[in-house]
């Protein structure tokens, strides 16, 4: 998307919500309060430009990530001649009131037409900005941009190699980052105003895109995150594991709404379920093409074949050359993944797929969007321009269009 455009449409919101109270904090992170994609008070206009509606308009740096709105800035992450920059504009005038540049020793591997070194959207809780880069790290500024602290990561290695996708999120002091990828997967807690760790825990998921929300239980602040063919709800303080949901899409990019008690999650991909676009023989058959007879399969040697696309998505720790190990587990993960929707009851202990899972959807799933909550609707896009309203309570399709 052109990030001219995505400015002007975020300037609608930033204009007509709490615009006159700059101490307001409006859009905090991706997808705005909580993940839910939904501005309680905005009022947007519904018709845009070129110069309908428009109060103002600025080029700027390319990159995937979404505007966050903190008094009055509008900020984002964007790459420029390999750089990576947080960059914050004056939301009442459009002009730049600051960037901070973000060092990068190696540029994430990414997709180009379909990723970006500078995907991640930043969050605020009102006193600071933390900025994510795939290829480096966390990053924390204060809202004159001065850096407060950073953690430097090494480059993720994401499945398919199609960049980063997900957001860091700021909840009760702290950032929270899923970094599912395929050296390292883990989910980690840092005290917001020192960056110090707080809790760590490593994940089996080693491909993802989805950002995680919260969701309070009885007093008691969940975090909810979706990964390869799960979805684990952790104690947001302590990093425990609590419950999870089990059938879930081989690769997850959408992310979770809550609302209440209940999280809505919907998601399909290629390797997944019915709609599969390959199957996995036995390895034992594809040795056929092993060349070198080393036991494993270069690019060169799955250079032909229905699976020759996909290389990069079994290669999990992108050493080169396909194991036997790398093939079954992967093979084992298609096998059990299902591309759904369905809505699940927080709360229980343990696999809660079959006790707290109140209904499930398989029409209008979205690849890459994330659904909403709307006036008890759980709305869909799926590739194509294709939305589909969900009841929210029963799971009943009310429209597709």
């Amino acid at each position: 998307m052109n990030r001219l455009l995505v400015l002007l449409l975020v300037l609608g919101i930033a204009s007509t919500t709490r615009a006159d109270d700059d101490d307001e904090l409006t859009w905090p992170r991706f997808r705005g309060p909580n993940g839910s994609g939904i501005s309680a008070e905005g009022q947007p206009p519904v018709e845009l430009g070129p110069e309908k509606n428009v109060l103002w308009k600025v080029a700027t740096p390319g990159g995937w990530s979404s505007p966050i709105i903190v008094a009055d800035l509008l900020a984002f992450t964007a790459e420029e001649n390999g750089k990576l920059f947080t960059i914050a504009y004056r939301r009442s005038d459009g002009n730049e009131a600051w960037r901070a540049e973000a060092p990068v020793k190696e540029l994430e591997k990414f997709l180009a037409n379909e990723g970006s070194p500078a995907a991640s959207t930043p969050a605020t809780d009102g006193e600071r900005i933390v900025s994510y880069f795939g290829s480096s790290g966390l990053f924390c500024y204060d809202l004159a941009g001065n850096e407060q602290w950073r953690r430097e990561m090494p480059p993720a290695a994401t499945l398919g190699n199609f960049g980063t996708g997900v957001s860091p999120i700021i909840e009760d002091g702290l950032v929270v980052l899923l970094r599912d990828e395929a050296r390292s997967p883990e989910i980690i807690a840092l005290n917001a105003a020192t960056g110090e760790l707080k809790w760590s825990k490593r994940r089996t998921s080693k491909g993802g895109f989805s950002t995680p929300v919260v969701c309070d239980v009885n007093g008691r602040k969940q975090l909810v995150a979706a990964g390869q063919g799960r979805m684990i709800a952790y104690d947001l303080h302590n990093g425990d594991e609590l419950w999870y949901v089990e059938g879930m899409p081989a690769a997850s990019c959408s992310s979770p709404v809550a609302a209440g008690q209940r999280l809505y999650f919907a998601a399909w991909s290629p390797g997944s379920g019915d709609e599969q676009l390959f199957t996995m023989p036995p390895f034992r058959l594809m040795l056929l093409a092993d060349a070198d007879k080393d036991g494993a399969l270069s690019k060169d040697e799955m250079k032909i074949g229905p699976l020759k696309d996909f290389f990069d998505s079994l290669d999990i720790d992108h050493d080169g050359a396909v194991t036997s190990a790398e093939w079954e587990e992967m093979q084992q993960l298609v096998g059990a993944s299902r591309n759904i929707g369905f809505a699940v009851e927080a709360g229980g202990s343990g696999d809660v797929t079959k006790t707290h899972v109140q209904w499930q959807a398989k029409r209008g799933l979205p690849y890459v969007p994330s659904a909403i909550f709307y006036r008890d609707q759980y709305v869909m896009v799926k590739d194509g321009g294709i939305v589909t309203a969900l009841d929210a309570a029963t799971g009943q399709e009310l429209y597709q269009k």
